[in-house]
């Protein structure tokens, strides 16, 4: 393989395209509890290998209809979900845009298959997939079942696995203020996913080279 192979994308996660992604919700049942919120940040390789920051959505969702709103989640989110000012749109409109702008980017990169990253990523994982079952759409570019977690990785690479800490650890500035809300806490972990990334390059991980024990 080239090295103009080992630093594309496709070639880097056995052809997925990872994209980061956060839910705010009304509680913790994917099938019975609103999403309220959905960020989403795709990731780009530049021409040496090294994982960026590409595109940026943000949708403020509509609990869909006969969906449960916990009065604790709302509580710890901050979230209002009827108040009019959130610009709020439903679950469907939501969906279709954030899958349209993943499939392009899965063509453009010549990859398989979207593949969520995300902190804690089964609980974002559920919820847009029962999102997507809910509402009837059949071309989910995203992986079934495989995700790629950074709560695991931040326990393995620097000991800690709450967002906040991870962050810290690394020495990427977190605001705690601004926590809890999808754009800012996908950015953080976008920020997070790619210093994990490109790391492992630096220190010679990548492109991966036979070790002989």
């Amino acid at each position: 393989m080239s090295d103009i192979e080992l630093t594309s994308l496709n070639n880097r996660f056995r052809g997925f395209y990872p994209v980061v992604v956060d839910v705010e919700t009304a509680g913790f049942n994917a099938k019975k509890d609103a999403i309220l919120e959905i960020a989403v940040i795709t990731l780009y390789m530049n021409y040496s290998g090294w994982l960026q920051i590409d595109k940026k959505l943000h949708y403020h969702v509509k609990p869909f209809k006969g969906s449960i709103i916990n009065k604790n989640s709302i509580a710890f989110n901050k979230i209002d979900p009827f108040s009019p000012l959130r610009g709020a749109v439903s679950e469907t409109k939501v969906l279709n845009e954030i899958f349209k702008k993943v499939k392009i980017g899965i063509k453009n990169n010549k990859c398989s298959r979207g593949i969520i990253v995300a902190h804690n990523a089964s609980f974002d994982h559920k919820f847009i997939m029962a999102a997507t079952e809910r509402n009837g759409i059949k071309k989910n570019p995203f992986h079934p079942f495989a995700t790629f977690d950074t709560a695991s990785l931040s326990g393995l690479i620097v000991g800690q696995t709450v967002l906040a800490k991870a962050c810290k650890a690394t020495g990427i500035s977190f605001d705690i203020s601004k926590a809890h809300s999808a754009l800012y806490d996908t950015l953080q972990t976008a920020i997070l996913f790619c210093e994990f990334v490109n790391r492992w390059k630096k220190l010679g991980g990548w492109p991966p080279k036979k070790i002989n024990y």
